[in-house]
């Protein structure tokens, strides 16, 4: 369904979808903040990455928890942003199989080296918004990818 809001602007957007240029701006936000959350450095010698998740989840429970709440900000976002709600349970579901598994000493640290929950997130949410804006007619450009340009620390 589309809304044409001609006295405000010129352009036609989604029925419940932010406009292209805020999702474009979001998006890119979004992706920094799960590329912090699951692959800001580079094990040395290795293509392994780990974010801010997998150091926070060493903390038993807090750590956990902790991370937790960018992954919850990211679902809530995406849902503003006006995505699907069969994307929005599947990040759901990823953050909730984080959590859980997460909070198992040793193992969940190990998981959440290599799940990377909030950038499966990001690009649920990102592939989503942007095949809706295509099908409406309404696409934008798209931004360079952040994901996968992790630090190194050598």
């Amino acid at each position: 369904m589309r809304i044409n809001h001609s006295k405000l602007c010129s352009k036609t957007y989604i029925y419940g979808m932010q406009n292209p240029e805020t999702i474009d701006r979001d998006l890119e936000k979004l992706g920094r903040l799960s590329q912090r959350m699951d692959a800001l450095f580079r094990i040395p010698g290795t293509s392994i990455t780990v974010g801010l998740d997998s150091i926070l989840g060493l903390v038993p429970v807090v750590g956990d928890v902790a991370s937790l709440t960018p992954a919850a900000y990211m679902v809530w976002r995406a849902r503003q942003l006006g995505a699907r709600n069969s994307t929005l349970t599947r990040m759901a579901v990823n953050s909730g199989l984080d959590f859980a598994i997460g909070s198992i000493p040793i193992l969940g640290d190990i998981f959440d080296t290599f799940y990377k929950a909030n950038l499966r997130n990001y690009r649920l949410m990102e592939n989503d918004l942007r095949g809706q804006i295509a099908e409406n007619g309404a696409a934008i450009e798209k931004p360079p990818h952040p994901i996968g340009h992790g630090g190194s620390i050598s």
